[in-house]
């Protein structure tokens, strides 16, 4: 009997989980691929502006900027993601997150705002044990396209952020 009411918290608490993906997303594109983030994560989006390079910094570490006096840290989410690194252009720039720091992330274009329901949200594909898609909150199916759903606290390993973390405190 305790084996059914477990099953039915195990069941509730998926269900849970489930209906916290639902809301709105801010979407976004990295090559040809169209990605979205929690609009509650994010703080602000700027133009691209002067990155000043911080050495012996991973490669998707552009740096830091200076936002109205705040160092934030910057990444490439295309080198993050192992994509070839890209031209910037009128489009590219910087989306501002709060990942329990403020964090600059660079994306080649913002696309639009978009209210994505439960029922048009699938989990992240089963690609094995070695890829690791815990930063996938799950795939939106918006008309015919499919959008890849960002963990933005999770792009980055504890590590990775522990280090951002510190290239803020000068």
């Amino acid at each position: 009997m305790s084996g059914t009411k477990g099953e039915e918290l195990n069941a509730e608490m998926r269900g849970t989980a489930k209906e916290e993906r639902s809301g709105k997303y801010l979407t976004f594109k990295l090559a040809d691929e169209e990605y979205g983030l929690e609009i509650l994560k994010v703080r602000e989006i700027i133009g691209m502006m002067d990155i000043t390079s911080v050495p012996q910094t991973p490669d998707f570490v552009k740096g830091v900027i200076n936002l109205r006096g705040k160092v934030i840290p910057v990444v490439d989410l295309r080198l993050k993601f192992g994509m070839e690194e890209k031209e910037i252009t009128e489009e590219t720039c910087v989306i501002v997150v709060e990942v329990g720091v403020q964090m600059g992330i660079v994306v080649d274009t913002v696309s639009e705002v978009l209210d994505i329901a439960e029922s048009q949200i699938e989990d992240p594909p089963k690609f094995g044990a070695k890829v690791d898609t815990q930063f996938i909150r799950g795939m939106g199916k918006v008309e015919d396209d499919v959008k890849i759903l960002l963990d933005i606290e999770n792009v980055l390993t504890s590590t990775e952020l522990v280090m951002v973390t510190e290239m803020t405190e000068v």
